[in-house]
């Protein structure tokens, strides 16, 4: 059998493990991908070809490592409350949880006690096994058990599912998997809080207890990562919106924000840059109706495969539904001209508002939200134009992520087990995609079974400044819809053909780039994004006028100042100034009234620049035009 690791092609017995290539290149693994799926290291290898094998570093690896964590958190419970019952326990790349039914109320007095047992669970290195049953041994062994949820879990799995149980000690779980060899890796496990869930999200149910944890390799990550999460909890941009006076959500319109003055500036400026760097590659603003008819949905396939997440209106015995998203409208109006080959590429942008039902358990900040609105854009293609408009539009998206120091990573997402089409026109699709990402020079990975329900997707990872990552930019490639709406353009012999279509967002949701944004910077955003500008602020009364006087001259180009004039001591203005995260506030006294100058300061800084008020202007103004990230107008 012959397999490649990172380009190194060896040669393996037929019968080797995950585990026996690990070895074989030395590389410590916790798990293994082939062909987009994950597998353990004591599984057979599935077939010749490229493996990559899984650290802890890699997220489908760490996935890996908290679902065994999730086991051993059961197991410790178990162990310390024999009556317990267990649901279901999930886990990603940040932790885990399980739900379960318990005669106690967990809380936090119990933690170290759990955290104890996996401990000793760990000490014990376990090996994990799987083992596949028939369906009636598996209902026996979980009624055995008096696994209640188990065995309705078992009941609701389609007739031909492959029914797999993992074992460590004493413990054995129903679980797809995949999970770790052995559970002496799990060397430093968290229990981080308790919360109430109800069984398949069925409120007619008892309430389970939802244990959440996370567990890392080392002691030494574990610290680290706590220490993360208490500065997440200070750049939360639900806390830092409702502090700096952005937006707000209430009660009468959950899952809708409430944009202040200071939020309604930062989402145009946003805005505004997006329609800059699109009008550069030849983008044109369209706007359509936000309500339509169902048969649009019919047409598009959305009726069938996302109805479940759309708001629909009764009205004058009619049935209406507010949009999800755009393509259907723009479809729409590409059909309503004859179109000529020449006219191709066409790129239509929108900006207009987005309603997707989401349940008000999910609901989350800026970052879960039932009404937002999207840089959004379709390009309609002839076949020969794929790779270059996928290219350009890979081009804008590092224009865009780079202009706030974004890093990223990227997957390409394959056919769902439900889409539309033909198998062939996928294949395609998903070759096109993978083609455009290796001429950008972008490493990918295969996200097996996640694309549209239309076609295969890039999706787009930005990585924060604690090193989390949030999916932003989507890039669709459609063949379905020209097909499914009779879009035609006339060829260079006049015959009709069909046009390509792509899907394309690169912020997302504005709402939720907002709210990734805020956190990435703990609300300190560089001065051009910037609410507020530049603050004025007096010594004292007689200092107004000229306070005024610079203020005007800052918004005459542009710029948005004001002036604090309240009546409060200096210390008093600078606190607030640093507290509202103004990126430079500009002391002004006697001496600077009398030599036209202003005192500097730039946000998080202690010292001041004195400068005259027109080459600060003209320094911020350059800042701001420039887009900089660093403050560097108070630079002498």
């Amino acid at each position: 059998m012959q397999v490649s690791v990172d380009g190194k092609l060896l040669a393996l017995d037929a019968g080797a493990t995950y585990g026996d290539l690990a070895q074989a290149v030395g590389v410590d693994a916790l798990a293994a991908r082939q062909d987009g799926r994950i597998y353990e290291l004591f599984r057979p290898i599935a077939a010749e070809g490229a493996v990559e094998l899984l650290r802890f570093e890699d997220p489908d690896g760490a996935m890996v490592f908290h679902h065994t964590s999730t086991h051993m958190m059961a197991q410790a419970v178990r162990r310390l409350f024999p009556d317990a019952q267990f649901a279901i326990g999930p886990a990603n790349a940040e932790g885990f949880f399980y739900d379960m039914q318990l005669p106690h109320q967990l809380g936090p007095d119990d933690f170290p006690a759990i955290e104890a047992e996996m401990r000793r669970i760990a000490e014990s290195d376990y090996a994990v096994t799987r083992e596949v049953l028939p369906r009636r041994e598996a209902e026996a062994l979980f009624r055995e058990m008096g696994e209640t949820y188990k065995l309705e879990i078992v009941a609701r799995l389609p007739e031909d599912a492959e029914i797999s149980i993992y074992r460590q000690g004493e413990f054995v779980d129903l679980c797809r998997g995949p999970h770790l060899s052995r559970t002496g890796l799990v060397r430093a496990p968290k229990v981080l809080s308790v919360a109430g869930a109800y069984f398949a999200g069925d409120e007619s149910r008892p309430m389970l207890q939802r244990l959440y944890g996370t567990s890392f390799p080392t002691e030494e990550g574990l610290e680290e990562h706590l220490r993360l999460v208490e500065e997440a909890k200070r750049r939360d941009h639900r806390r830092l919106g409702r502090e700096l006076d952005l937006f707000t959500f209430h009660d009468v319109a959950p899952g809708f924000a409430f944009w202040q003055p200071a939020g309604t500036t930062v989402y145009h400026e946003l805005e505004a840059f997006s329609r800059e760097v699109q009008a550069r590659y030849g983008y044109r603003e369209v706007m359509t109706p936000w309500i339509f008819r169902p048969d649009l949905w019919q047409t598009s396939g959305h009726w069938g495969h996302y109805q479940q997440n759309m708001f629909i209106v009764e009205s004058e015995d009619e049935t209406v539904a507010l949009k999800p998203m755009n393509c259907p409208g723009h479809c729409l109006m590409f059909a309503e001209t004859v179109r000529s080959y020449r006219d191709l590429p066409l790129r239509l942008a929108e900006y207009g508002p987005l309603s997707r039902f989401e349940r008000s358990g999910t609901l989350h900040g800026l970052l879960r939200v039932r009404g937002f609105h999207q840089d959004d854009a379709h390009i309609f293609l002839r076949e020969d134009q794929i790779g270059s408009g996928i290219e350009e539009v890979l081009e804008i998206l590092r224009i865009i992520y780079g202009t706030f120091g974004l890093q990223y990573r990227v997957e390409l997402s394959t056919r769902p087990e439900e889409y539309l089409g033909e198998l062939a026109l996928w294949e395609r699709a998903e070759g096109e995609l993978a083609s455009s990402l290796e001429r950008a020079g972008l490493p990918f990975r295969i996200n097996k079974g996640d694309g549209a329900f239309y076609g295969p997707k890039i999706d787009v990872h930005v990585i924060d400044a604690l090193g989390r990552q949030w999916q932003c930019a989507t890039v669709q490639l459609d063949f379905q819809f020209p097909l499914r709406f009779h879009l035609e353009y006339r060829d260079q012999e006049g015959k009709a053909q069909t046009p390509v279509m792509v899907h394309r967002a690169i912020f997302g949701s504005i709402e939720r780039f907002i709210g990734i944004l805020l956190e990435h910077f703990a609300g300190a955003f560089p001065s051009w994004l910037a609410p507020l500008q530049a603050r004025v602020l007096p010594v004292s009364d007689r200092h107004r006028e000229y306070a005024e006087a610079v203020t005007a001259e800052l918004r005459a180009q542009g710029l948005r100042a004001e002036a604090d004039l309240r009546d409060e001591k200096l210390g008093y203005k600078i606190r607030a100034a640093q507290a509202d995260k103004v990126p430079y506030f500009l002391v002004v006294g006697d001496r600077e009234a009398e030599d036209g100058t202003v005192s500097v300061r730039a946000r998080g800084e202690a010292g001041s620049a004195e400068m005259s008020h027109e080459v600060f202007v003209r320094k911020l103004a350059e800042e701001v035009q420039g887009r900089r990230l660093q403050l560097t107008a108070h630079q002498s």
